[in-house]
């Protein structure tokens, strides 16, 4: 451990402060397609009874019409917010006709492409603008791409810790509360670029893919079968140049080196425009097909394992709640989703990633400059394609080149002293359980989420598509084996009617025409200080 590290935890742990360790907020947004009895994307629109996509505040839809996506409230304890998410799979899961929630990140079979349905939002503004987005989206991406899921890990730590750190650091610091905080933020996602490697050899589920997936364009991957592809030492296909990919977006890769430079590359790359978009345009006979021609039509475009955030009000973009009031929290997106698990995550994988994420905000974090920012990129994408190659080399801290296994057991060992905190102050021990857990996979690579799914394809003889609908199928038998209280169910039911009667007032109440409103959001943007 560095002298730093050692320094800030002896003071989270001082008795006066090691409740503030209880105080971290945790919310988890879980994406899942629909899928009818064979295992097929649902081409039917979002059930009525699941409420209004638009406005309902934890259920709503991502990129498709049939890419489900369940939002919790943020909780100090992730036991408490996996509850929720819990909640909101049994209670969508009891609503759903014929249908299942599709158990693991890879979409299965999927029909032509023109035959997978857009998230719809209703005649809103707002709404016909989200609309767009996706219809941009599929016009730059292909729609095969908006039918990959995953799990997003939203983490905070007690405000009142970064004052806390803040008074320890060097004398004569003189930034404001706000920019500490953010700055540290920051920091901490630059430390989760330098080791975010690791996450993906834990907790990487998607080393196959429905075969039809690529579409006919050309890949290195290997056949698993007539309808599988794979790749041997795989850990998250989802996260490889197979799954979100953009040659717009190539160029725009910040380093989180300060919050400033952060916010001004993505403010560049929504008012730039870039020519293959440009010959599109935007509209075509009067129809809208993209928001705008540039690298990014907003900023949520941008393809990153991991967001600085902050809560944005009603109508402001968050680039522009990140310029005015700082980062609040970090969105974790790189999470492949468990399909062994019915939630896709368990209390286990929360657990390590609170001893991660802290280890990231409390490590020493130093600047990443272009050579080691690309270094963090190739383990990254090395790991995910070939993340369990026996001996496997990525490049180490010191730009020498270092065994995976020998630098995840070394990160391990430095997280422990994170762990035992974590435990003091939750009053158990289950952070050092799930370390230990990750320990073991460490030593044996068969036993990573990635491996399991290849071998039980292998034992069961099982094309990917017919191993993830099995995987549902079971999903399914438990929600509905355990079916939500009949106060719990109300409550839904409430929330559901409730979006419903919001989405039809805001309808009735706009005001102004659509190529006004899209003008001024897209100018909004602008505004911001270069």
């Amino acid at each position: 451990m560095s002298e730093l590290l050692t320094r800030r935890l002896a003071l989270l742990g001082a008795p006066a402060h090691l409740s503030l360790l209880t105080r971290s907020l945790h919310g988890i947004e879980r994406e899942t397609l629909r899928v009818d009895r064979d295992g097929r994307l649902a081409k039917t629109g979002h059930p009525a009874a699941l409420g209004s996509a638009l406005t309902h505040p934890q259920i709503t839809t991502d990129y498709s019409e049939a890419l489900l996506e369940f939002i919790t409230p943020a909780e100090p304890d992730p036991r408490a917010t996996l509850a929720d998410l819990d909640a909101i799979h049994r209670f969508a899961a009891s609503q759903l006709d014929g249908e299942y929630l599709w158990s693991p990140s890879m979409p299965g079979a999927l029909p032509e492409e023109a035959q997978i349905p857009i998230a719809e939002y209703g005649n809103s503004l707002i709404g016909r603008l989200k609309h767009v987005y996706r219809k941009g989206l599929a016009l730059r991406y292909g729609k095969t791409m908006q039918c990959i899921a995953g799990i997003h890990y939203n983490f905070s730590l007690a405000d009142e810790v970064w004052p806390l750190l803040q008074a320890d650091e060097v004398p004569g610091d003189t930034r404001s509360a706000r920019d500490y905080q953010s700055a540290r933020y920051i920091a901490l996602a630059r430390n989760f670029r330098r080791y975010s490697w690791l996450l993906m050899y834990l907790f990487g589920a998607s080393p196959a893919l429905d075969a039809n997936f690529l579409r006919g364009r050309p890949h290195a991957l290997e056949r698993f079968d007539d309808d599988t592809l794979y790749l041997p030492w795989a850990t998250s296909l989802r996260m490889s140049d197979l799954g979100y990919q953009s040659s717009a977006q190539s160029g725009l890769t910040p380093c989180y080196n300060d919050l400033p430079s952060y916010i001004e590359s993505l403010r560049t790359a929504v008012a730039t425009p870039y020519p293959p978009y440009a010959e599109v345009g935007t509209k075509r006979d009067g129809e809208w097909l993209q928001l705008n021609t540039n690298i990014l039509q907003i900023e949520n475009e941008y393809y990153s394992t991991i967001r600085p955030k902050r809560v944005t009000y009603t109508g402001e973009r968050p680039i522009q709640a990140l310029s005015a009031r700082g980062v609040q929290y970090v969105e974790v997106r790189c999470l492949d989703i468990n399909p062994f698990l019915p939630l896709g995550i368990d209390l286990a994988e929360a657990r390590f990633l609170d001893v991660f994420l802290l280890f990231c905000a409390l490590e020493d974090s130093p600047p990443l400059d272009g050579s080691h920012c690309q270094g963090c990129t190739d383990n990254f994408l090395t790991v995910v394609k070939q993340g369990r190659r026996p001996g496997l080399l990525l490049r180490g801290e010191d730009d020498q080149p270092v065994e995976l296994k020998t630098w995840a057991n070394d990160l391990l060992q430095r997280f422990e002293a994170i762990a035992e905190l974590l435990d003091a102050a939750s009053g158990s021990d289950e952070h050092r359980q799930s370390l230990q857990a990750q320990r073991g996979k460490v030593a044996d690579p068969d036993s990573t989420p990635s491996a399991r799914v290849l071998r039980e394809m292998r034992e069961r003889q099982e094309s990917f598509s017919a191993f993830a609908l099995r995987l549902s199928r079971e999903h399914d038998g438990y929600f509905r084996s355990h079916p939500l209280n009949a106060q719990e169910q109300a409550r839904f039911e409430k929330l559901a009617a409730q979006s419903i009667a919001d989405q039809a007032e805001l309808e009735q109440t706009q005001v102004g025409d659509f190529d006004t409103f899209v003008g001024a959001y897209q100018a909004s943007i602008l505004g911001l200080s270069h």
